[in-house]
């Protein structure tokens, strides 16, 4: 499987000659859901799901298919009837190939004054001898801990819902074998080091998980 950012909390992963994409949303690479052939959006906040990037895939491609909660599914369904749906936690599916686990079900808390969304994460993995046993994670705006193991977490590393202490505790958790910064488009160019020292090897420990950030565009094997 092959990983690419997509800018903020995007990414896309490619397998067999197929490729599914992960919230696309209005922080990510403007074209970065064309050319999929599956997409999954964990929540309807504009930094996952922007309308006009899935109207546009969808478009360019007759055959992609989008899956995702009721409330984003209710804004696609009458212009792509049959392929727009409709999932929450616990299911299981294919799509483009991939083998898709529904977790999770609310946003984080962002303030006890805010209504919490709903929101699932996604664990991805490839069938046959090329899947590993361990899923790619995808939480969303939350710090779902999934029950299964993770070998690829895609960790929130900044967001109105977190804080440093939180993240490093989630993957402690979470015992991926590396993690990959998304949710990181609000940062600044200060940022990173930071980071990169609190989730690196001289921070506080993560429970033995790599962790690397990537920029958009650049892509890594799995």
């Amino acid at each position: 499987m092959e990983l690419t950012k997509k800018g903020h909390s995007c990414v896309a992963l490619r397998h067999d000659g197929r490729t599914l994409v992960i919230d696309p949303g209005a922080f990510s690479e403007a074209d970065a859901a064309v050319g999929a052939d599956a997409i999954l959006v964990t929540h309807e906040h504009p930094d996952h799901f922007d309308e006009g990037r899935l109207r546009a895939a969808l478009e360019a491609n007759p055959a992609a298919e989008i899956w995702t909660l009721r409330s984003v599914a209710g804004k696609l369904t009458a212009a792509f009837p049959g392929r727009v749906h409709t999932v929450g936690g616990g299911d299981t599916f294919t799509a483009a190939g991939f083998e898709v686990e529904v977790h999770g079900e609310l946003h984080a808390v962002i303030h006890p004054d805010i209504p919490r969304v709903t929101n699932v994460g996604y664990a991805v993995t490839v069938p046959g001898p090329d899947g590993a046993p361990g899923a790619l994670f995808h939480p969303g705006d939350a710090l779902t801990v999934p029950d299964r193991p993770v070998d690829t977490l895609l960790l929130p590393v900044q967001a109105p819902w977190n804080k440093v202490a939180e993240v490093i505790d989630y993957l402690r958790e979470v015992r991926p074998r590396v993690a990959y910064d998304v949710h990181d488009g609000l940062l600044s160019d200060f940022a990173p080091p930071v980071y990169g020292r609190m989730l690196g090897p001289d921070g506080p420990g993560v429970g033995g998980a790599e962790h690397v950030r990537l920029v958009p565009g650049e892509r890594v094997e799995l």
